[in-house]
């Protein structure tokens, strides 16, 4: 039996995969990964057996089981810097094509990884992931709790999240921040020599595993210096509640924000809708399975306004208004195809949004172990819309260094012909899963 170390405690634990059954064509994931490492030798235990290859045998919580979200403060702390955070992308990064994150999955490892942060640091990490306010108890159960329910969006619909710990096997972490991963987070618990040529082949495999193949790589190479990585992913297939009929898919003008007019796949569909209208744009929710618990919204800024106009005004406030706005109505809807894949590097937004500290040698991740820093918060998505629902995934990688009521009206017509808005939402919830700028469908 392999063996774990941390901070001279021995334990034998035993191994937990998280199975998930192959989702058929139309899927979301999502990853994300915190990088630590040492910042010097004399950081790194020298027991070259400390950390074995193990995982820890998860133990479940009675917060896991509930089934609905005593607390809506974590799902409004998540949105809120998840708004954030895609400003500051679109702010860094305006001049991708496509723009394409899960909020959720980037939350996820950054508050795993807030569980080992102490004084300064987990007071600017709380400023930026919007946790001002709330105790690190109640962070973690909350988190519990909506992950366990999160995971159970319905028929048609397969929404999997996952967590993992990839530890040096030289490393020493405090059993404390071991625990609260494992016991809240449900994260597998790996050790690996770090030194090997074969480790990120083997964490690349577990988030290939973790996002049905959709994300193949989110570490590429381990400095010396590392000294763990935090990783999440999200994987969601939804089917359509109506799908659209592929005959009536035709190629028609796309105006890219470039102007360029490109003929692209546009799918077509008349039917009842969930829509809301304003001067600034139209916007329509599209349901996934039976009960349509979790949506894709579709913003489209009106021909006399842009994207650009529109994402300045996304924030907590005006989604909830929004939101709130959406009355069922009768319409048509012409929507392209579109496929995209988006993959960056977020210490530069983090930083810009309040959490620099963590990334310098005056970090404070004391609560997880000596002298270790954030070295890198990678995220990579994956996304595709068609016919008969939405296929999608991604990954967040961060590492530590040493260191409605009906309205007669008349029906409406929403040709999305041009860069829009779109995300994906667990209704139910209210957590926005993914969300992304749409330039070009192509």
């Amino acid at each position: 039996m392999n063996r774990l170390k941390f901070n001279g405690v021995k334990g034998n634990f035993i191994q937990r995969r998280y199975a998930v059954s192959l989702g058929r064509r139309y899927v979301l994931a999502a990853a994300s990964v915190v990088l630590l490492g040492v910042l010097g030798c004399s950081q790194v235990n020298n027991n070259t057996s400390a950390l074995a290859q193990s995982q820890l045998s998860p133990t479940e919580s009675p917060l896991q089981k509930k089934t609905v979200i005593e607390d809506t403060k974590i799902v409004d702390a998540n949105n809120k810097f998840g708004f954030k955070l895609f400003a500051e992308i679109l702010n860094q990064d305006g001049n991708a094509k496509n723009i394409f994150v899960s909020p959720t999955s980037v939350a996820i490892a950054l508050a795993m990884t807030y569980n080992g942060a102490s004084g300064s640091t987990q007071q600017a990490m709380a400023k930026t992931l919007e946790l001002q306010g709330i105790s690190l108890p109640e962070l973690n159960s909350a988190s519990a709790s909506l992950n366990k329910l999160l995971e159970n969006p319905g028929a048609d619909v397969q929404l999997q999240i996952a967590n993992s710990l990839w530890a040096n096997q030289s490393a020493s972490l405090r059993p404390e921040f071991i625990q609260r991963t494992r016991d809240f987070y449900q994260a597998k618990v790996t050790t690996l020599d770090f030194q090997d040529a074969a480790a990120p082949n083997t964490i690349n495999n577990w988030v290939k595993d973790n996002t049905k193949g959709k994300i193949d790589q989110i570490v590429d190479k381990i400095e010396p210096n590392q000294a763990l990585f935090l990783i999440n992913a999200i994987y969601f297939q939804g089917k359509w509640s109506q799908k659209f009929d592929q005959s009536q898919t035709t190629p028609k003008p796309f105006y890219t924000s470039s102007s360029q007019q490109k003929q692209h796949p546009m799918m077509s569909q008349t039917g009842d809708y969930k829509y809301h209208e304003t001067e600034q744009f139209q916007a329509v929710s599209l349901p996934y399975g039976q009960d349509g618990r979790v949506s894709l919204y579709i913003f489209l800024p009106k021909e006399n306004t842009n994207l650009k106009a529109l994402t300045q005004n996304l924030n907590t406030e005006n989604w909830g208004k929004w939101m709130s706005q959406f009355r069922q109505r009768e319409g048509f809807i012409q929507l392209p195809r579109f496929q995209t894949e988006y993959d960056i590097t977020l210490n530069d937004a983090l930083k810009a949004l309040g959490m620099g500290e963590a990334f310098t040698n005056k970090a404070d991740f004391s609560a997880m172990g000596k002298n270790l820093a954030i070295s890198q918060v990678r995220h990579k998505t994956f996304v595709e819309v068609n016919e008969e629902g939405t296929e999608a995934s991604a990954a967040t990688s961060v590492g530590i260094v040493a260191t409605s009521i009906r309205q007669p009206q008349e029906p409406f017509r929403m040709i999305v012909n041009r860069p829009f808005f779109c995300a994906i939402r667990d209704n139910q919830t209210r957590s926005i899963l993914f969300m992304g700028a749409i330039n070009d469908p192509q």
